[in-house]
């Protein structure tokens, strides 16, 4: 018997040839990475302040590493009350957030699935509203909310002004048209088939909306809903003009109890810079997925 040798299947085939690397290429990371930390730079600044002494930075300087701790956190969340402006932001977030999305989403169903003479008109009154500037309205916002009464049960001063009511309309108002616009073009990229089948069932338009629309939805909803928390969340311009009583401003408005009349801790303001920032970051995380998932959806078809 003679022993008979084979050779690998694989051995023929060469290696693959490393794809030399491009001028433009080795630019372009150079740039995106002085991007992202030009971004992250603010962030990690603060963290850093944030945890060191204002004597030891007074003595030392900002441009030293020393004098750790961890007081600023403590006092900060005693001086500007964080607890109950927290409270505050929760109680004009939230509604804000779910009746924004709620009335854009309703909008939008109207016209992504109806043909009518207005149709883009409405889409460009809504978009609109984001382009003028907010500081134009804020004289005869603020003689609007000062005319307008309330019950005592939903305002203490029994006005639109220096109430939750008035900064949720507020913040209503501003937000609705991006999510309309956002919220418009995903419908229409929805199959018309699903809307026919539904109308075949006997369905009503609002079960269309409700059962159909709805959850196709939840991607755009989920990205929407965490800009949406950041932006009103982080909002102060409305906050200071609309609101008169210390005990009612959001958890943002509250950082201006850490400046004092003739002199100013930068590491504690940092330090509730960071404390402020934290809840978002934590929502980011929570619906990171969704997020972007819902910026992603139809970058590609297949």
């Amino acid at each position: 018997m003679t022993a008979t040798l084979t050779r690998p299947a694989n051995a023929d085939i060469p290696a693959p040839a490393r794809r030399p690397v491009r001028p433009a290429r080795v630019v372009l990371h150079v740039f995106l990475a002085a991007v992202a930390v030009g971004w992250l730079f603010p962030i990690i600044w603060a963290v850093l302040t944030s945890l060191r002494s204002y004597e030891y930075t007074a003595r030392n300087g900002y441009v030293s590493l020393g004098g750790w701790t961890l007081d600023n956190y403590v006092t900060a969340w005693k001086t500007a009350e964080f607890g109950k402006h927290f409270l505050n932001s929760v109680y004009i977030t939230v509604p804000a957030v779910l009746l924004t999305l709620f009335l854009a989403s309703c909008v939008a169903f109207v016209i992504a699935r109806f043909s009518w003479k207005l149709n883009i008109v409405l889409l460009g009154l809504f978009t609109a509203a984001n382009l003028l500037p907010q500081q134009a309205l804020l004289i005869p916002l603020f003689r609007l909310f000062t005319q307008v009464p309330l019950p005592a049960w939903m305002s203490d001063s029994e006005l639109l002004y220096d109430s939750y009511w008035g900064l949720i309309l507020v913040n209503v108002a501003f937000q609705c048209g991006f999510c309309v616009f956002v919220l418009s073009n995903y419908m229409k990229a929805l199959p018309h088939e699903l809307y026919e089948a539904a109308m075949v069932d006997g369905a009503s338009v609002w079960r269309q909306y409700w059962q159909v629309t709805m959850p196709l939805c939840r991607p755009a909803l989920a990205a929407l809903a965490t800009l949406e928390v950041t932006w009103i969340y982080n909002e102060f311009f409305w906050a200071t003009v609309l609101m008169r009583s210390g005990d009612k401003l959001p958890v943002t408005s509250s950082l201006n109890n850490l400046r004092g009349e003739f002199f100013t801790d930068n590491n504690l303001v940092s330090a509730g810079s960071v404390l402020v920032a934290i809840p978002t970051l934590v929502i980011f995380f929570l619906l990171q997925k969704q997020f972007v998932r819902g910026l992603t959806l139809g970058a590609s078809k297949g």
